[in-house]
């Protein structure tokens, strides 16, 4: 691609550099123990996510897609209908979720059925798109198609990448703290990222503006509000801990 020596110059080839994956893999190690059983919602099919967190313990998937029965990596997989998980109470140290909470029609019933299917003291780690990011604030003003050729293009892959509408009915920090709330969920660690411009894939004319504004967003702290990127780990409270 035309600007593939750019994203080598400005970011890939620099020591200092960690991507959001990584970054986001660091967190599920921060907060996720070795050998615990964990929940994949939204696993989908093979993918970095689902290799990482089989080295810290058995992963059950759920998806929407039967896609999800072609994820190798999977201990077991299931189909649901994007609302009720299909496991008993109290089943999983943890969950994750990956590019997910945006796709979300009903987040409250998400997060309370996230909340039931943890042990006590399990935790919730997930990475979603901010919703104040300008690509965000850009795809309300498109129809979902519209949004998906561009997001694309800019992105320089040809389609069928991302095929499910976006709500974002949950991404700022604000949103999740509430939504915790009515889940009973408790924040643990919340981080607003901004890293490489991936839809500045397709030209320089927009590769570097897009890079002047991830520079802009992460000189300061108080700027955190308009990065990209949110991750975040929730834990329901443990049992042991009641009186």
């Amino acid at each position: 691609m035309r600007t593939d020596h750019l994203f080598d110059k400005y970011y890939f080839s620099r020591s200092e550099f960690v991507d959001g994956t990584t970054q986001f893999h660091a967190l599920l190690a921060a907060h996720i123990k070795p050998g615990s059983s964990v929940l994949e919602i939204g696993a989908g099919t093979q993918n970095e996510t689902t290799n990482y967190l089989a080295t810290l313990g058995p992963v059950a998937g759920a998806d929407i897609s039967r896609d999800v029965y072609n994820n190798v990596a999977l201990s077991e997989a299931h189909t649901f209908d994007g609302l009720s998980l299909p496991f008993p109470n109290n089943t999983f140290d943890a969950c994750v979720s990956n590019w997910v909470i945006e796709h979300l029609g009903d987040p409250t019933a998400h997060f309370c059925e996230v909340g039931r299917v943890l042990k006590p003291g399990g935790i919730y780690c997930f990475r979603t798109p901010n919703r104040w990011h300008y690509f965000v604030l850009g795809s309300w003003l498109l129809p979902f198609p519209m949004h998906l050729l561009i997001a694309n293009l800019l992105r320089g892959l040809s389609g069928g990448r991302d095929p499910y509408p976006t709500y974002y009915r949950a991404n700022t920090f604000a949103c999740i703290r509430r939504l915790c709330s009515l889940a009973s969920l408790a924040p643990v660690a919340f981080l607003a990222i901004e890293k490489e411009p991936s839809y500045g894939r397709c030209h320089p004319i927009l590769f570097y503006p897009m890079m002047i504004y991830e520079r802009f967003v992460n000189s300061s702290s108080a700027l955190r509000l308009f990065r990209a990127s949110l991750l975040g780990a929730v834990q329901k409270p443990s049992t042991t801990n009641a009186e």
